[in-house]
């Protein structure tokens, strides 16, 4: 089926309806052809004109179209079971007419697919909309607000409610999506900017285009603002998403009010321009978009990424070029080839040249600080270049091997060692994981300053040198780390002439390189503090004592090492029953994931957060790694690892119905036992049915629905799960 909006000029392209025994023949040359932008070719059979509908949402020359609403006509909705009867057809525009909407049929169904919106607008994030877009790969979710396509075949631009995983909850973001049409199905999206990484929204979330030009998102709990583009009074006509990937709020002249280009993420789009004083900053995972510690910013002297420090450190060096001043902003654009630098609107200074590609590309500053260059290739996004990596590999990244380490060749991570004494003054935190870092034997302390010094250690070049201290000799430089308790190391970096430098005073030591990678020989010289302890002086009337008491420790000695013998052999015992009930514990069917007391630690912060206080113990919020929430149940009690434990355990894991809580995992220790279940964000119920304001009392149909959901779970636990379970402890201050 195809939409065709055409002007008042051009000639009827046929009749709606048609008689018996009717012929049409499919001639290219006929007078009702219809001959598109790029060769395509259309000969009608039945046309019908739109009946022009009030308050239309798009305008052409002769037609218009008013959806209901936006939330209600469905761009792209794909069901999870492939269908290879699915059509898609699209008309994009034509040599006679003004295209208005892009009209995609699926499953029979009509969808409409608008790439702008005009004031008093509303958006409503409802999961199971008609208009949601489901990835059966990835378990994402997205619900549309904007679509815009690309210049590649089923691939488009969308502005809208993106989530993944659970979808317990929503970023707006622009992604890209590419619907294959063979299957009948959505590839992973590739969310490329978003607006509320700090504050997640939920089901029933709002996002309005203002009267008064103003895009703003509301949470659906309270109405709180998240988001807002701040641009009230501001002469705002409508919202556009372009074929770049941009949105735009724009004025009733089309003149750019408001774009998200202005306003980086972590993605760099082909076209897009990083103006002095802006930067890209890297997100934590790829799950969860809140800001990490890398960041790539634009200078007067070129372009530079930055680790989160005090002060932020330099890796790299891609630009460096000093501008003179001048009233122009200096800027660097994204090119397919290459990124160029402007000393000022049209004065190119020099570009760095990336791979070309007829499809299309995007960068992206990855949670690890690698600016990597993606492509979309055979059906999915490729990463075909590490932009920093070029010059001087992996160990030029400040966290390649952690904090303290040096770096070799093929990124051996190893502690560093002075070349005078020899001493070791560092030791590997994980010595199986060595590229976790290395962390003084004796830690730095302002209290005994005497007892620092510095070492040099050989062959190496930090990675960043950020000026301190200007124009002075190597000896000064080392001096002036006397006077800084805070700073780490001592960096020189010797000027033309060899005989002075520049000082630098790291107060975060990341990883160091060293110079023999790439062949590259450095002109950094790098001094490490360390802490020295003084050893006591030996007295002469000490070694007469000592003399008079060896054969009396010796003597104890003997007794040590009988009486450690019988402990030995009571503690072996003890941990062969304790390994034997871990074997048993390792070999039980069915069981849910099992959780180390250290990933849990960390994910809870030191259980640092409480949610409450439950019959059996404490209760605490984490997050996962993989950026999922959960809430952590700290058992009272002695926790032996016995099979009455493991067997609640393995019920509880075997649980699975909609409304009752998750149990994602356990923790079995001999001294406590931890249970991992799904956070549950609303809280407790009877903070909802007691509440003090009465615009938030929960009303009769939805504490109706509460009830009902309450009783199904209870029919499950006691009549339909495999092992029956009878629930003893109702009561409203359960979470849901």
């Amino acid at each position: 089926m195809i939409l065709v909006c055409y002007s008042p000029i051009a000639q009827p392209l046929g009749y709606p309806t048609a008689n018996l025994s009717t012929t049409w023949i499919n001639k290219g040359n006929g007078s009702n052809a219809i001959v598109f932008q790029g060769g395509s070719l259309i000969i009608p059979v039945l046309t019908k004109k739109l009946i022009q509908e009030p308050n239309s949402f798009h305008k052409g020359p002769e037609c218009n179209i008013n959806p209901s609403s936006m939330s209600q006509t469905p761009p792209l909705s794909t069901p999870r079971t492939p269908s290879r009867k699915n059509q898609v057809a699209t008309v994009l525009h034509p040599t006679i007419a003004s295209i208005v909407v892009l009209v995609v049929v699926v499953s029979g169904v009509i969808m409409f697919i608008f790439a702008s919106a005009t004031l008093s607008t509303t958006w409503i994030n409802h999961q199971n909309a008609s208009n949601s877009i489901f990835s059966s790969i990835d378990d994402s979710r997205i619900v549309p607000v904007l679509i815009k396509e690309t210049n590649l075949t089923n691939q488009y631009f969308v502005c809208g409610f993106f989530c993944n995983g659970t979808c317990t909850s929503y970023i707006f973001s622009i992604f890209i999506i590419y619907y294959d049409m063979e299957f009948n199905e959505v590839q992973p999206s590739h969310v490329i900017w978003f607006a509320n990484e700090y504050h997640p929204i939920r089901q029933g979330a709002i996002l309005n285009l203002t009267a008064a030009g103003e895009s703003v998102l509301q949470d659906c709990v309270d109405g709180t603002k998240v988001w807002t583009t701040n641009t009230t009074g501001k002469s705002v006509a409508g919202m556009n998403l372009t074929g770049t990937g941009n949105l735009v709020l724009f004025d009733a002249h089309n003149s750019v009010v408001w774009q998200s280009f202005y306003h980086p993420k972590d993605c760099w789009l082909l076209g897009q321009t990083l103006f002095q004083g802006q930067k890209l900053i890297s997100s934590v995972s790829s799950t969860n978009w809140m800001k990490g510690q890398y960041s790539l910013q634009l200078t007067h002297e070129g372009l530079f990424p930055y680790i989160e420090s005090n002060p932020p450190q330099i890796y790299n060096d891609l630009f460096h070029v000093i501008f003179p001043p001048n009233k122009e902003r200096t800027s660097i654009r994204f090119f397919n080839g290459n990124f160029t630098l402007f000393s000022s609107p049209g004065v190119p200074v020099m570009a760095f040249r990336l791979p070309t590609s007829l499809s299309a590309q995007y960068m992206k500053l990855m949670p690890d600080g690698h600016l990597r260059l993606f492509q979309w290739q055979d059906y999915g996004w490729t990463m075909v270049w590490d932009v920093f990596n070029y010059k001087y590999g992996d160990c030029n990244y400040p966290l390649a091997c952690g904090r303290n380490v040096v770096c070799s060749t093929n990124r051996q991570c190893s502690c560093p060692r002075s070349n005078l004494s020899g001493m070791d003054y560092f030791k590997h935190v994980n010595t199986l994981h060595p590229n976790l870092g290395c962390s003084e034997i004796t830690p730095l302390t302002c209290d005994a300053t005497q007892d620092q010094f510095l070492i040099p250690p050989e062959n190496i070049k930090y990675s960043t040198f950020t000026t301190t201290l200007g124009t002075m000799t190597k000896e000064a430089c080392k001096q002036a780390w006397l006077k800084n308790c805070s700073c780490k190391a001592a960096l020189f970096r010797y000027d033309l002439n060899a005989s002075s430098g520049d000082c630098c005073l790291p107060s975060d030591l990341f990883t160091i390189m060293t110079v023999d990678i790439d062949g590259y020989s450095s002109n950094i010289s790098a001094f490490i503090k360390v802490q020295n302890v003084r050893k006591p002086q030996t007295h002469s009337r000490k070694n007469r004592v000592a003399t008079v008491l060896r054969p009396t420790i010796a003597g104890m000695v003997v007794l040590v090492v009988v009486v450690s013998g019988v402990i030995m052999f009571i503690i072996h015992k003890q941990k062969r029953n304790a390994e034997m009930e871990e074997e048993y514990l390792d070999q039980v069917p069915g069981m849910p994931t099992r959780f180390s007391y250290k990933e849990l630690e960390i994910a809870t912060k030191r259980f640092s957060k409480k949610l409450g206080e439950g019959g059996f113990g404490l209760v605490f919020e984490g997050t996962l790694e993989d950026g999922s929430n959960i809430a952590v149940k700290c058992l009272e009690g002695p926790a032996q690892v016995k099979k009455s434990f493991l067997a609640e355990v393995e019920s509880i894991g075997s649980i699975h119905h909609v409304n009752l809580v998750t149990l994602k995992g356990f923790c079995a220790l001999k001294s406590q036992s931890l249970l991992v279940y799904e956070f549950m964000s609303n809280g407790s119920l009877d903070r909802w049915i007691y509440h003090g304001h009465r615009k938030h009392v929960l009303g009769w149909e939805r504490r109706k629905k509460i009830i009902l959901d309450v009783a199904k779970g209870l029919a499950y636990l006691h009549e339909e799960c495999r092992q029956k379970i009878i629930h003893l402890d109702i009561c409203n201050t359960r979470k849901f």
